[in-house]
């Protein structure tokens, strides 16, 4: 071959290959040629993620600081026979600043361990009870007419309620809800200190000390009697109401008992 025509024949052959090559890149349909993948992107340097950010966590109203010494006062309590069977003193739980107070009439065995009040099925069904009505469980308060266990999750005997009361009452003067709620028969002979029966005190407005009280069934009480549950919920579609009423500043008709503090 002619040594001149050789350089000749490189360019014309690199001429193709840069031909060929656009081609296949766009995938011209007329040489029947298919598109290539474009060239891989550069690689980056590696990087080290950032840490995760937390979730915030729920914050809770801080409890006045005479409730607090009073909640120490209660765990050294020994007041009445309650205290020899105990585990856990269950002084209460909630926001310090709760426009809403529950009461019960004692801890069972799950609360005994726990150390907090309705957290065993009872409290379970008093969750869902209080998100259908609205209610945030966060932004109240909740504790029983007596803060031990009596055994067996018997009802307590009166002389516990008396021995608990001043725990109770000055619960009642630290916190000064909006609105209390009596949950059972205990509960709400023990504020409105009557023998009158449940029935007899739901559906009506009372006061204990100038603050509005209602009457509704015990959480523990509907778990044994579903039939009833109609009826709790008209108590606690009220309670909501009143609550609403009460937090806008409106005053409310007391139709039942009223019991000085």
């Amino acid at each position: 071959m002619n040594p001149r025509v050789q350089p000749e024949l490189a360019d014309l052959a690199r001429d193709l290959a840069e031909t060929i090559r656009a081609l296949q890149v766009r995938g011209h349909a007329a040489f029947g040629l298919h598109r290539l993948p474009p060239p891989p992107a550069p690689a980056l340097p590696p990087t080290t993620a950032p840490p995760p950010v937390p979730a915030p966590s729920p914050v809770s109203a801080p409890l006045p600081r005479d409730l607090g010494a009073l909640a120490a006062e209660a765990e050294a309590c020994r007041r009445c026979g309650l205290a020899a069977t105990r585990s856990r003193v269950v002084f209460g739980d909630g926001a310090g600043t709760a426009g809403l107070l529950l009461i019960g009439e004692g801890p069972g065995r799950t609360e005994d361990e726990q150390g907090k009040p309705f957290v065993g099925p009872a409290g379970r069904l008093l969750d869902r009870i209080l998100t259908a009505a609205g209610l945030d469980r966060g932004a109240l308060y909740i504790t029983n007419v007596v803060k031990c266990r009596p055994p067996g999750n018997r009802d307590p005997a009166p002389e516990e309620i008396v021995a608990c009361r001043p725990f109770l009452d000055r619960q009642l003067q630290a916190l000064a809800p909006r609105l209390v709620v009596a949950m059972g028969r205990p509960a709400a002979q023990s504020l409105l200190r009557t023998t009158r029966p449940l029935s007899a005190l739901r559906g009506r407005v009372h006061a204990r000390g100038g603050i509005p009280l209602l009457v509704t069934f015990h959480p523990a009480y509907l778990l044994r009697s579903p039939g009833q549950k109609a009826l709790a919920w008209s108590d606690w579609r009220r309670v909501r109401d009143l609550l609403g009423l009460l937090t806008a500043g409106e005053r409310v008709r007391i139709d039942g008992e009223e019991v000085p503090a």
